[in-house]
């Protein structure tokens, strides 16, 4: 498995140059517009950059040709080393403009890929992160939008520039040095294709490489995962060299692709060096014949370096535009997937709290031979107080995540206010229900932010008194810095009882009509939970709310208790009634929780 894992990797990483992968490079190419002009600047910088720099082995030729004696349009060596020096210092100012405007360019255009890819990835439906990992996205966010930033910062820039030096410097040979620049256009293609050939045979055998080293790896893996396993068996040996054999074989393949790699690198070496010994006694008996300078033959070797330069670079910038059409292709895919609402269409209305189960059936879509629920029937008047009670996969937090319409139901209907919830607009929904789960994670920054996260235009007056309500107040104002005290990662610095308060404050500025409590004290300490229990006694006033109970001694002031099992409602009714019926489920829960 890791083997494929390893293979499949690889082949994500990069992508053939075709029309239809440069096609999702293009894609991303709508957040360079809004800077199109910046850009093109840049271009133009870059072309007169390469452009000077071309006249920089000319000149230096005549350089050489001014001190044999022959004559140019400045006779004065001093003159023309000066106007080599001019070159360079024109050609500098021009590489500074290009490289500062292509970063100008990537900087803004990859922030706002980032912003894009952002608030995407926050306003798409559960089910997209129910069959992805949080790895996987951030590493969308961050490692393939660098990609893409080296791409347009760097990549692109190279590219042109090299395509540009190699057809303006094979321009300039052709003009200067013809009968040299064909004999040596002569002898490139037939380097090239030898090179092509050595170069896929040898990439084929590193693959083969890798493949055998993962397949070793799995090994390790497997065995490391089954420790007590291999152990209680005592198969320490086996495993050993099991290993070794597989590393044997990675060995075996490596060696062999080093092999042509050595004969590789020995013909390059040989045929290049032959080729440059070829085209130089080609100049010289030029220079001999008097058909061309000695300052002539020194451009053309400059010019030459130039070119060889660029076909190499350009092997690496091909590598790189393939990982860059990859990473493109993984941002666009979440760019173009479908978002659970758009942001415009909000706007806030009041709403009762009635919540109605009409005969509801549910399987998670990644558990799709799973049914959840199955056929859930129940309702819920405005203000009502009722809880949900069972064992853990009973169905009770799948309950609230439809009435949060997180998942749509796949049969029956579910109504908030009369109204089916999926005519609800999402947030006008979302917005007016509240929850403080069981276990709190607050954001790291101040506790005023994180009160204020459900009404982020509240006023200090408003945050304090949702924090004196929810019995918070009493600790915040004992900090140095008060509200502006930092809670840490995941409000690590704060109690749990301190945390759960925080969380009722916030509930209480959010001021909604459906209350979600997920058995709020179940962790807490005597003393933590007689606080938060007070708190959440007035954040309950006059509002519809769903307990889901852990703790049964918890929910006996509620209106009428769901006992759920295996996805169906088995028993309703308060706490008195289902206690009395002693053999009853719920009866039979109270005596186990209380025995222990």
């Amino acid at each position: 498995m890791a083997k494929k894992k390893g293979k499949n990797l690889a082949e994500h990483e990069k992508r053939k140059l075709n029309k239809q992968n440069l096609s999702k490079l293009s894609g991303v190419f709508r957040f360079v517009l809004p800077y199109k002009w910046t850009f093109l600047v840049g271009l133009v910088f870059l072309l007169l950059s390469s452009l000077t720099l071309l006249t920089f082995p000319y000149v230096a030729g005549k350089l050489i040709d001014t001190a044999s004696g022959e004559t140019w349009l400045v006779n004065d060596i001093n003159s023309i080393a000066f106007m080599l020096l001019g070159i360079l210092l024109i050609q500098s100012v021009f590489s500074f403009f290009r490289v500062w405007l292509f970063a100008k360019v990537s900087e803004r255009s990859m922030r706002d890929i980032r912003i894009a890819l952002y608030r995407q990835l926050v306003q798409l439906p559960m089910t997209f992160f129910d069959k992805r990992r949080t790895g996987e996205l951030i590493s969308r966010i961050t490692a393939d939008v660098s990609m893409l930033q080296d791409t347009f910062s760097t990549t692109l820039a190279e590219l042109f520039r090299q395509i540009i030096t190699l057809l303006a410097g094979v321009v300039f040979l052709m003009l200067t040095t013809p009968k040299l620049t064909l004999f040596m256009l002569a002898t490139f293609p037939i380097l090239v294709i030898i090179a092509m050939v050595f170069g896929k045979f040898i990439r084929k055998l590193s693959k083969q490489a890798q493949d055998e080293l993962a397949a070793a790896n799995v090994i390790v893996e497997e065995t490391l995962q089954s420790i007590i396993t291999v152990k209680s068996f005592v198969g320490e040996d086996y495993e050993s060299r099991r290993y070794q054999s597989g590393l044997n074989k990675v060995v075996k393949v490596a060696l062999k692709a080093a092999g042509f790699r050595g004969a590789f690198i020995s013909f390059i070496i040989f045929a290049l060096f032959g080729g440059i010994v070829a085209v130089m006694w080609y100049g010289a008996s030029l220079v001999a014949s008097g058909e061309m300078s000695v300052g002539d033959l020194v451009s053309f070797v400059l010019y030459t370096t130039f070119i060889g330069g660029s076909i190499a670079g350009l092997g690496d910038i091909y590598g790189q535009i393939q990982k860059a059409i990859g990473s493109s292709e993984r941002v666009l895919e979440i760019l173009d997937e479908t978002p659970e609402y758009a942001t415009a269409d909000f706007q806030k209305v009041p709403m009762h709290g009635a919540v109605e189960f009409d005969q509801v059936r549910f399987r998670y879509p990644t558990r799709t031979e799973v049914e959840v629920l199955k056929g859930i029937n129940f309702r819920i008047k405005s203000g009502e107080k009722v809880a949900l009670a069972g064992h853990s996969g009973a169905g009770k937090s799948t309950i609230i995540q439809l009435l949060l319409n997180f998942y749509p139901v796949n049969q029956g209907v579910l109504r908030v206010d009369e109204k089916p919830v999926e005519d609800w607009n999402l947030k006008q929904l979302r917005s007016n229900i509240g929850i403080v789960p069981q276990e709190v994670l607050l954001f790291g920054g101040s506790i005023r932010e994180n009160i204020a996260y459900a009404k982020p235009d509240a006023t200090e007056e408003e945050i304090i008194e949702a924090a004196k309500k929810a019995n918070a107040w009493q600790f915040i104002a004992k900090f140095p810095e008060g509200m502006d005290t930092k809670v840490g990662e995941r409000g690590i610095k704060l109690s749990g009882g301190q945390r759960q308060r925080v969380a009722i404050a916030r509930a209480i500025l959010k001021d909604p009509a459906i209350l979600i409590l997920d058995e709020a004290t179940s962790s807490l300490d005597a003393e933590s939970e007689a606080l938060v229990q007070e708190a959440l006694d007035e954040l309950m006033k006059n509002r519809t709310t769903i307990i889901i109970a852990h703790r049964l001694s918890t929910i006996r002031k509620v209106d009428r208790i769901y006992v759920l099992k295996e996805g169906e409602i088995v028993e309703e009714g308060n706490h008195e009634e289902l206690a009395a019926q002693e053999e009853g489920f719920y009866a039979n829960l109270v005596r186990l929780q209380f025995a222990e």
